[in-house]
């Protein structure tokens, strides 16, 4: 069974171009939210196996999602990468603090983020 990931991020495009990369590349199955309601919605019934969170957002930013995400027993176990712009050392070292599987910085080469993801989890491409 091919893996399950949620893109969650605000800009339209940039979700475009990370699910037309992981189509190219994988066999997972990709789904995308504009909001972070939106992706705590579609994580029930059934949890993705892995979420690419932005972590600026206007509604709800990435921690406030990720912190949701933790605090639900279906979802708490859920590996989430980032997606950042943000890169300062205290922006890494607070990221590094919480149960965080990765981050990848913003912008990304299309064409490795496939490889990149699969690094972090630990997945075959």
């Amino acid at each position: 069974m091919p893996k399950r990931i949620l893109i969650i991020d605000d800009e339209p495009d940039l979700s475009e171009i990370v699910q037309f990369a992981l189509d190219c590349f994988t066999d997972w199955q990709t789904d995308v939210a504009c909001t972070g309601a939106e992706g705590l919605k579609k994580n029930n019934p059934e949890p993705f196996d892995a979420i690419l969170l932005d972590v600026s957002m206007p509604d709800m930013d990435g921690l406030q999602v990720f912190e949701q995400l933790r605090s639900q027993p279906t979802t708490q176990s859920i590996p989430v990468i980032l997606l950042t712009a943000k890169v300062q050392p205290n922006d890494r070292r607070r990221f590094a603090s919480m149960d965080i599987a990765g981050i990848i910085t913003k912008p990304f080469a299309s064409e490795t983020i496939a490889a990149e993801i699969a690094d972090i989890l630990g997945w075959e491409i």
